[in-house]
């Protein structure tokens, strides 16, 4: 494995060249992110996804969540946006609010048991939005074994994921060390899955559901 520095007085390009050229193989690669590290694949490469799944030690019941870097990949994803998802888009991306929409039909890939439903996010990080505008759209989760504290800087990455990690990106501290919050906007009223960054409040306002309804266990 190989970590580099990408701070902003190192010249990362070499780095993510590298990083996409490791990802484009197949293999994974630990990136910062404006909320915790994350571990990143191939999303539309199945053995890619297995094997980041394989690296957290946990199955296809917690499907894979996708990074996008720009709008019209997320558009190209979800196919038509319900207007609950647009409006925490355009409030939230890039940041800490990852949404579950509906997945195109004319994606194919294999992000675990999704139930044709995918969690998008923009991250509000510059390493991060660089890499995802060399690469596409990438499958990223938390940078940590299921179960134990994300990791909020590379070394905790490293410490957890080792060597089934091929290259760890240094973009120092995470900048809030609190996972994003997922809201799903495939039922209706939206439901609030995680809260994390971003409050219940926040989103309510956002889209005109009560924080009490968001916040309810699944029917």
């Amino acid at each position: 494995m190989t970590t580099y520095n990408c701070l902003p007085d190192h010249n990362r390009t070499a780095a993510l060249t590298e990083a996409a050229a490791v990802l484009a193989a197949g293999k994974l690669v630990v990136m910062p992110t404006d909320t915790v590290y994350g571990i990143a694949c191939d999303a539309f490469n199945p053995a890619a996804v297995a094997a980041l799944l394989a690296a957290k030690h946990r199955g296809p019941d917690m499907p894979v969540p996708v990074l996008v870097g720009s709008w019209a990949a997320a558009e190209e994803l979800a196919g038509d946006l319900p207007e609950p998802a647009v409006a925490l888009m355009k409030a939230y991306w890039p940041g800490g609010l990852s949404v579950v929409v509906p997945q195109s039909s004319t994606v194919k890939w294999n992000l675990g048991e999704t139930s044709h439903s995918v969690m998008l996010r923009m991250p509000l990080n510059a390493v991060a939005l660089d890499l995802l505008r060399l690469t596409g759209p990438l499958g990223v989760s938390s940078a940590n074994i299921t179960a134990h504290a994300p990791a909020t800087d590379v070394t905790q990455a490293e410490q957890q994921l080792g060597e089934s990690v091929s290259i760890y990106l240094d973009g120092g501290p995470a900048d809030s060390g609190t996972a994003s919050t997922i809201v799903d906007v495939t039922c209706e009223p939206p439901r609030i899955i995680r809260e994390g960054t971003i409050t219940a409040e926040d989103v309510a306002r956002s889209i005109g559901t009560p924080a009490a309804v968001l916040r309810r266990e699944k029917a």
